[in-house]
């Protein structure tokens, strides 16, 4: 039975295919798919059910023609070998483009170029501050290259997710290695994450554009300040009058001052409990300070640790999400 598949080419460019036979492809499976004016190799990232749900949810899902094309069958090794060699290639093309753009003065910057397997059409990528006239320019690559030529413009996002590279946290572009949507980053999101403070080079990724991570984090910081009194509110506890200092949304604990100056750090369910005027529950005592390990250390003849006071500062915040 047929049945969708996502394919992946080069740069993280993705699109959907049906495939027409009954067994579905292995995931990574090199196939040659039908696309405009000819053939080309991709690799299958996604199948079934799943790729059915990428496709309602992603951009390049939604924008999708109603019927996909067809994915042909699977590539042999000489198939493989020739896209292999195409990759090699590709690189000599684009500096030869890069070449003319000096030439013809043009301003526009070329980020990449990926040839089809039939070699049929070569796709340029480029990113530009305004609109160019590139005409003169398609005609020399065409007459250098002996094919038809694509000129793609995208954004710098788009450049960054092709181009792949690791981020400032010292892993793989967001974009590049998971992330189904480049979406715009606001700088509201920063301004939720309190982080509209800091110079704009420290919340920007290689792109120059506001992370990725900004965007889909907001909606755990936005969740989880829900959770929490204003800050700067005067509430009355089980202490008296107090302010309120911070609100830490990882350890969910509130800060408090009282008018003596003095501060304390109490869990939030804790501060709502004393907002009801419930006292929280005291804590029992570990009163056996004795382990199985305690019990080998005196049977060896070793001292016994008999101090069962936790470490100060707390539990350290868990690492930003990538």
């Amino acid at each position: 039975m047929p049945q969708l598949i996502e394919v992946e080419f080069k740069g993280n460019r993705r699109d959907f295919f049906m495939w027409p036979f009954d067994d579905a492809p292995k995931l990574k499976t090199a196939v040659i798919v039908e696309v405009e004016r000819g053939e080309d190799l991709g690799r299958v990232c996604a199948i079934g059910e799943t790729a059915k749900l990428r496709k309602s949810g992603t951009t390049h899902g939604k924008a999708a023609p109603s019927r996909s094309p067809a994915a042909r069958r699977a590539a042999n090794a000489t198939e493989i070998a020739r896209a292999a060699e195409l990759r090699a290639d590709e690189e000599s093309v684009r500096r030869q483009a890069i070449d003319m753009v000096r030439t013809l003065d043009l301003e526009m910057k070329i980020s990449d170029v990926e040839w089809q397997l039939d070699r049929k059409r070569l796709t340029v990528y480029f990113t530009a501050e305004k609109r160019v006239d590139f005409r003169t320019l398609v005609r020399q690559i065409e007459t250098a290259c002996a094919t038809r030529v694509h000129m793609w413009h995208i954004g710098v996002r788009d450049e960054a997710r092709r181009l792949d590279g690791i981020g400032r946290c010292g892993r793989q572009f967001c974009s590049a290695s998971w992330l189904p949507d480049l979406r715009p980053v606001k700088s509201s999101v920063a301004k939720d994450q309190r982080l509209s403070t800091l110079n704009p080079a420290q919340i920007s990724g290689t792109c120059g554009r506001l992370m990725c991570c900004l965007r889909y984090e907001h909606e755990f910081y936005v969740q989880q300040r829900k959770k929490f009194p204003k800050e700067g509110k005067i509430v009355t506890t089980l202490q008296g009058e107090e302010k309120i200092v911070s609100n830490d949304i990882f350890r969910e604990t509130v800060t408090l001052r009282n008018p003596a100056g003095e501060f304390r750090v109490i869990p939030l369910v804790v501060f709502r409990q004393e907002l009801a005027g419930i006292a929280a529950d005291p804590v029992e005592p570990d009163l056996d300070t004795t382990s199985e390990d305690d019990d080998e250390g005196e049977e060896s003849g070793g001292a016994v640790r008999a101090d069962r006071t936790p470490r100060a500062g707390g539990p350290e915040r868990p690492p930003r999400p990538e």
